[in-house]
């Protein structure tokens, strides 16, 4: 998904806006979003995310050839812009050179919006509702009593979008707040997958787009400041390792537009990429109190910045082996190799510091690797072309081994192990065999006390070797997925299960 300069507008059936011309991803979301549209009533979606993550671009998809008011609220008093909305609901009316002054409130606004539409289907956004809200604290309660006496009467389908994603969960969609079951749908935009992702990045070699995904994450915006002329390399130097590069400062930035104490963030943020993953790792680390520690790491997880990891078959709940990660490529690339060479790169040796770092990338790309071949069995997983339909999966750990991977089924009866290799050269047979007898470390009793079927999966950055597949296929229940594997089209190879 591309993101473009997007103003406040009116659109009308059979009108197709300028600005839309090329558009990647986000089927599933549009999916629900045109279910909703084909119902006859009211309807209001919540959705948010991240700045840069393609809300608005989403949503200016969306309502193409449809009837609708778009309006981006600013970051200006209530005056402003309540003057802004009050202008294009006179354009819709057909009254915009009317001269009439603005409304002299949101709720006069709505109400003679309400009355216009009337049996109309008529899709009216609210992006960067947070902005609008801010400006005028009653805003919730004004759109909350409209909806209740007049709007649920109407054929309206509202939208709320907002990249303020404390706000969005806390003061629109929140139990406390005036517009709490109201909404009839919610959506939080994440960043895309590795496919998606390669969409967009059609010039490259998978290698390449791998490692770019890797390094940039799935943030749409930042996937489309790649440029396609340039080499991997190049466009790692001009986004991260120059000054005037649009990625050297973006995660600082956007933490001050979200967060207060950057510092700490910072701090704890460079710590975990740096390997600090442990609570008390942390704490100690970034020298806050491990009470304070956590806190700062609740509301990094809560902006999807951080994840909190366990074990696969461990309850989260009562578990204490939960470790910290870090959810977005971008961030974890920029806070292990920007954030501590900020002062170089800004006297000039940006170029130099990418090049010492290169020989190392390949050990870094192990990491978001193992993201996307999780990934691509989800993907799987939806298409049915797995072994079984898994519905818990995650990493495995203990102090002495781990697997990459676990995958069972409801019944835990069946379970997969996998590996993931980003290698220049791999024992892969080697590798393969290791992954067997780990498999049988894996001591979890609910899980291997009536286990049927057992299957494993390796994952490679190289093609494997004859003595690999031979190995493969005389146990058939191995499989092996190189680098080409990886990309697919939306409907899968092919109409059969992998095992059948």
């Amino acid at each position: 998904m591309l993101k473009h300069d997007y103003t406040n507008r009116v659109s009308t059936n059979n009108i197709e806006p300028k600005e839309y011309n090329v558009f990647f991803g986000r089927v599933r979301e549009l999916e629900i979003m045109e279910k909703m549209y084909k119902k006859h009533g009211f309807e209001l979606l919540v959705l948010y995310g991240r700045r840069r993550i393609g809300k608005t671009t989403l949503i200016s998809h969306f309502i193409q050839n449809k009837q609708a008011i778009f309006f981006s609220a600013q970051e200006a008093n209530d005056v402003i812009n309540l003057k802004m909305f009050s202008q294009l609901i006179y354009k819709f009316s057909g009254l915009e050179k009317s001269g009439l002054p603005a409304f002299t409130d949101w709720n006069s606004a709505f109400l003679y919006l309400a009355d216009k539409i009337r049996n109309k289907r008529l899709v009216l956004v609210i992006d960067e509702f947070p902005y609008a809200a801010g400006a005028n604290k009653g805003l919730k309660s004004i759109l909350q009593n409209v909806i209740d006496h007049k709007l649920r009467n109407t054929n309206i389908f509202i939208i709320l979008s907002g990249s303020h994603i404390g706000f969005m969960e806390n003061e629109v969609l929140g139990s406390k707040s005036p517009l709490f079951g109201r909404r009839t749908a919610q959506m939080k935009l994440s960043g895309f997958d590795y496919i998606d992702a390669a969409d967009m990045l059609s010039k490259f070699s998978n290698e390449d787009k791998i490692k770019l995904y890797s390094c940039i994450g799935g943030t749409p915006y930042y996937l489309s400041r790649i440029d396609k002329r340039l080499s991997f390399e190049k466009n790692l130097e001009t986004l991260f390792f120059e000054p005037s590069g649009y990625l050297y400062e973006e995660p600082l930035m956007l933490l001050k537009q979200e967060l207060r104490e950057g510092a700490v963030y910072n701090s704890i943020i460079s710590a975990i990429a740096l390997g600090a993953t442990k609570l008390n790792d942390i704490s100690l680390k970034t020298g806050e109190e491990r009470s304070k520690t956590i806190k700062y790491l609740d509301t990094l997880i809560g902006l999807n910045i951080l994840y909190k990891e366990f074990p696969f078959g461990e309850n989260p709940e009562k578990s204490r082996k939960g470790i910290y990660r870090i959810n977005d490529n971008c961030y974890r690339f920029w806070y292990r190799y920007v954030f501590m060479n900020k002062t170089s790169i800004e006297q000039g040796t940006g170029a130099a510091l990418l090049k010492f770092y290169l020989p190392e990338l390949n050990s870094y790309i192990g990491g978001p690797f193992e993201d996307i071949c999780m990934q691509y069995m989800i993907r799987m997983n939806n298409l049915l072309e797995l072994p079984f339909i898994f519905s818990q999966s995650g990493r495995w750990w203990r102090p002495d081994s781990e697997i990459d991977m676990v995958f069972s089924d409801a019944s835990r009866k069946k379970i997969i192990f996998a590996e993931c290799k980003w290698r220049n050269e791999l024992k892969d047979t080697a590798a393969l065999k290791k992954l067997i007898e780990k498999s049988k470390l894996f001591n979890n009793v609910s899980y291997l006390a009536a286990r049927e079927n057992t299957y494993y999966y390796m994952f490679s950055k190289t093609p494997f070797s004859k003595s690999c597949e031979s190995l493969a296929n005389q146990t058939g229940n191995i499989k092996l997925i190189c680098l080409k594997d990886l990309f697919f089209t939306s409907q899968g190879k092919n109409n059969q299960n992998l095992y059948s």
